[in-house]
């Protein structure tokens, strides 16, 4: 069992900033594959980045948010740089069994609660 805890949301202003921090609970979270999903009200939950074997972003946020992790911290980092009003969702952070990173929720095993981002314009 994994326990996943997001924090780092808020709102902020066009073109402002935020980090999101994923804290593990477990050990062996070094060698999991961990990603971010978004989801906007009335929207379905997509894939923004994921970090394993590879780093994969979502065409939408690459070049502008960036995935790293702390393995020694068992937490993974989002930082979102030039923030959209359409990047304003809840978002949640996901971990699988595996190293390598997939861009479909059904593959992850565990989430976090996730945190919310609210992106004014």
């Amino acid at each position: 069992q994994v326990q996943l805890v997001e924090s780092g949301g808020g709102l902020v202003q066009a073109g402002g900033s935020l980090r999101l921090s994923c804290a593990a609970s477990k050990r062996t979270f070094s060698s999991y594959a961990i990603a971010w999903f978004r989801q906007a009200p009335g929207k379905e939950r997509e894939f923004v980045a994921g970090s394993g074997m590879m780093i994969y972003y979502a065409d939408s946020v690459k070049g502008r948010f960036t995935i790293s992790r702390d393995n020694a911290k068992n937490t993974v980092y989002l930082q979102m740089n030039s923030l959209k009003p359409e990047d304003s969702a809840v978002y949640y952070c996901a971990t699988r069994a595996s190293y390598n990173v997939r861009r479909t929720e059904g593959e992850y095993d565990y989430w976090g609660q996730g945190t919310q981002v609210t992106v004014s314009s």
